[in-house]
């Protein structure tokens, strides 16, 4: 029977993908309480020019900010998500904290996955070849490419050049677009597309299939940091620049 969704995997097993990151999604929103929005220290002075600068009244900037910091948390599992469809067809398999985040079930291909091209700075970048290389070395049979699924263009290339001032090559380490990847994997040249076109009536029928959890509070922050602002009688700026800066000479008046 034909796949509702795409062609390269199974309906089942799209749904599973779907579902792990709705969950990585409903994590994300519940564990934005006041305690951990303050984790990483706010910038209220930039928060006072985005303020000023941009016209945003208070309660929806800080809104916006507890939003970036979801979206943050969000940008990991949407890599998590790529290895995961990946995974599901046939031949290969997800690296489970291996080293890898993608091999060939016989060993002749391994990859690392970055959702954007831009993630990973000099260092990052001669880590990963190196360790891409070891594979290499490794698995004579073995080609090993860094994927970028997000990628400035579509290619699929020896990976060789300058890093930190040395230069590295190796004849089975690559480099290769989202786009290129998903067609090696699949053999399919479209593969990307087709979950592009069909992930919206994939996450419907998802959606659909489950139970909404109303008993989820999402997003409790805002509310906590509102709720102190009545017995300080601070604006929601003052109130999280006290909270996060108190200690700070001459804060202690706010």
């Amino acid at each position: 029977m034909k796949n509702e969704y795409v062609d390269f995997i199974s309906d089942e097993h799209l749904l599973t993908c779907v579902a792990n990151l709705h969950k990585s999604y409903l994590k994300a929103k519940n564990n934005i309480t006041k305690k951990n929005f303050y984790t990483n220290k706010v910038d209220t002075i930039k928060l006072t020019f985005d303020s000023k600068f941009n016209t945003i009244d208070e309660e929806s900037l800080i809104q916006a900010e507890i939003l970036r910091q979801i979206d943050k948390s969000i940008n990991n599992s949407i890599g998590t998500f790529h290895e995961q469809i990946l995974g599901g067809i046939e031949g290969f398999e997800v690296g489970n904290l291996s080293g890898f985040d993608i091999k060939a079930s016989n060993d002749t291909l391994f990859a690392d996955i970055k959702n954007k091209h831009n993630t990973m700075n000099s260092s990052s970048a001669e880590a990963l070849f190196q360790k891409l290389a070891r594979y290499a070395d490794d698995y004579k049979k073995a080609k090993c490419y860094w994927v970028q699924v997000l990628a400035k263009n579509s290619f699929n290339e020896n990976w060789k050049g300058e890093i930190n001032g040395k230069e590295y090559s190796h004849s089975r380490v690559y480099k290769i677009s989202g786009d290129q990847f998903y067609a090696l994997l699949s053999g399919q040249n479209n593969a990307l597309f087709q979950l592009y076109k069909n992930l919206p009536i994939a996450i419907k029928d998802y959606l659909n299939s489950i139970e909404q959890d109303e008993s989820i509070k999402t997003n409790s922050a805002l509310d906590e940091i509102k709720s102190e602002t009545k017995d300080t009688k601070r604006s929601i700026l003052d109130q999280i620049t006290f909270e996060n800066y108190s200690y700070y000479l001459g804060f202690d008046k706010l």
